[in-house]
C-alpha cells in the first residue's frame, strides 16, 4: 500500500513538473509572439502590399531574369525602378491636378474675381426658408467676404475632414511607394521564399496546404493583371488622351476612370459627358481623336473582360467593390488596389475550403449507402415487397 502511495506521489510530482514546464513554453512562446505582432503591427499592410506586388511582378521577373545572365537582382532592382516610375508619375500628375482647382478658387476669391449674380426676386417665394436664402444670396452677390465668414464656423468640422483625408492620403502614398520598394528585395530572393512558403503551407495542412497556396497565388494574379491592371489601362489612356485635349479637371477624371473600373461599374460616366464637351467645345478634328480615344476606354471592357473572366476570375461583383471601399477607407490611395485583392484571395480560399468539406461529405455518403446496398439483407429493407406492389 505504502509503495502503491510512493508510486502515485512520484507520477503526480512528473505530472506537475511537466505541466510547469509546459506552462512556461506556452507563455514564452505567447509573449514572444505578441511581442512581434506589436513590433510589425505599424508594416503590416506595407508587407501585405509588399507581397501582393511581388506575387503580381513575379511573372515579369521570372522572363527578365534569365535575359539578364540570371542575375535575380539586378532583374528586381530593374523592376522596382520601373514600378516607382510608374507610381510616382501618376500619382504626381493626379494630385497636382487635384490641387490647381483649389488653388484657383483660393486666388479668385482673394483678388475678387469670382463674382455671383444677385438672386431673382423669386427666391423669396420658396416655403420654408425662401426669405433666409434670398438674403443670404444677396449678401454673397455684394460682399462675398462676410458671407463666407458667417460659414466659418460651419465648415470648420469639414475643413478639418478633408484636411485629415489629405494626410492620410500623403501617408498611404508614401507607404505604397515603399511597399514598392519591400517587394523588389522580395523578388530578389523569390525561389528562397516560395520554398519556405511551401514547407510552411504543408506544416499547416499536409493535404490541402500547397494548393491553397497556388490558389493564392492565382487569384492575385488574376485581379492585378486583370482588374487592377485593365482599369490602370484604361485610365492611362483616358487620362492621356483628355490631357492631350486640355480637357477641364482631367487629372479628377482620370481618377475617376480608374476607381469606376475596379469596382466594375465602368467608365461610361466619365466618357459621355466628355464627348458631349469635346463635340460642343473642340474643333471637329480634335472631338473626333478625343472620342475615338474615350470610345476605346469605354468599349475595352467589352472586348477584354470576358477573356479576364474565361481565365479563373470568378470573385462577385460586390465582393470587389467591398474591397475597393473598405481598401481606401483603410489604407488610403494603396488601398484602391490592395483591397479587391485580399478580399478575392479570402473569397476564394473560403470558396475552396467549403468545396472540400463538401466533396468530403458527399464521398462518405457515397461509401455509407454502397456500404447499405451491398449488406446482406438490405434490398428486403429497401426494395417493397411483391405483395405490397400489388396491393
Amino acid at each position: 500500500m505504502i509503495e502503491e502511495q510512493g508510486n502515485f506521489n512520484g507520477g503526480e510530482r512528473r505530472f506537475n513538473a511537466l505541466f510547469i514546464e509546459m506552462s512556461i513554453r506556452l507563455f514564452v512562446i505567447g509573449f514572444l509572439a505578441y511581442w512581434t505582432f506589436v513590433i510589425i503591427a505599424p508594416f503590416g499592410a506595407m508587407i501585405v502590399w509588399s507581397v501582393v506586388l511581388a506575387v503580381a511582378l513575379y511573372p515579369l521577373f521570372d522572363r527578365l531574369s534569365p535575359l539578364l545572365g540570371h542575375r535575380p537582382t539586378v532583374a528586381a532592382a530593374l523592376i522596382t525602378l520601373a514600378a516607382l516610375v510608374i507610381v510616382i508619375g501618376p500619382v504626381t500628375w493626379m494630385g497636382v491636378g487635384a490641387i490647381d482647382p483649389v488653388k484657383g478658387v483660393i486666388a479668385g476669391f482673394d483678388s475678387g474675381d469670382i463674382v455671383i449674380p444677385p438672386p431673382p426676386a423669386s427666391v423669396k417665394d420658396w416655403p420654408i426658408f425662401g426669405p433666409q436664402v434670398f438674403e443670404y444670396w444677396e449678401l454673397a452677390s455684394t460682399n462675398l467676404r462676410s458671407a463666407f465668414s458667417q460659414l466659418l464656423p460651419q465648415l470648420k468640422p469639414v475643413g478639418e475632414y478633408l484636411l485629415g483625408m489629405a494626410r492620410n492620403a500623403g501617408v498611404g502614398t508614401l507607404k505604397f511607394l515603399l511597399s514598392v520598394i519591400l517587394s523588389g528585395f522580395l523578388l530578389a530572393y523569390a525561389p528562397q521564399l516560395m520554398i519556405g512558403m511551401r514547407a510552411l503551407a504543408r506544416r499547416i495542412d499536409p493535404t490541402n496546404g500547397v494548393s491553397y497556396l497556388n490558389l493564392t497565388g492565382a487569384t492575385i494574379n488574376a485581379v492585378s493583371r486583370g482588374v487592377v491592371g485593365l482599369s490602370v489601362m484604361q485610365a492611362v489612356i483616358g487620362g492621356l488622351g483628355m490631357w492631350l485635349a486640355d480637357v477641364p479637371g482631367a487629372n479628377l477624371l482620370t481618377i475617376t476612370i480608374l476607381v469606376l473600373g475596379i469596382v466594375q461599374i465602368g467608365p461610361l460616366i466619365v466618357v459621355a459627358p466628355v464627348v458631349f464637351w469635346a463635340w460642343t467645345t473642340l474643333s471637329t478634328p480634335v472631338a473626333i481623336g478625343l472620342t475615338i480615344c474615350m470610345l476605346t476606354v469605354n468599349y475595352m471592357d467589352n472586348v477584354l473582360k470576358p477573356f479576364i473572366f474565361a481565365h479563373g476570375l470568378s470573385t462577385p461583383i460586390p465582393i470587389i467593390f467591398l474591397g475597393v471601399i473598405g481598401g481606401v477607407l483603410a489604407h488610403g490611395v494603396a488601398g484602391l488596389f490592395v483591397g479587391p485583392v485580399v478580399l478575392a484571395v479570402v473569397w476564394e480560399l473560403g470558396n475552396a475550403w467549403i468545396a472540400e468539406e463538401t466533396a468530403a461529405l458527399d464521398q462518405e455518403g457515397a461509401a455509407v449507402t454502397t456500404e447499405l446496398l451491398e449488406t446482406p439483407g438490405s434490398s428486403e429493407l429497401t426494395a417493397p415487397s411483391s405483395d405490397s406492389a400489388s396491393a
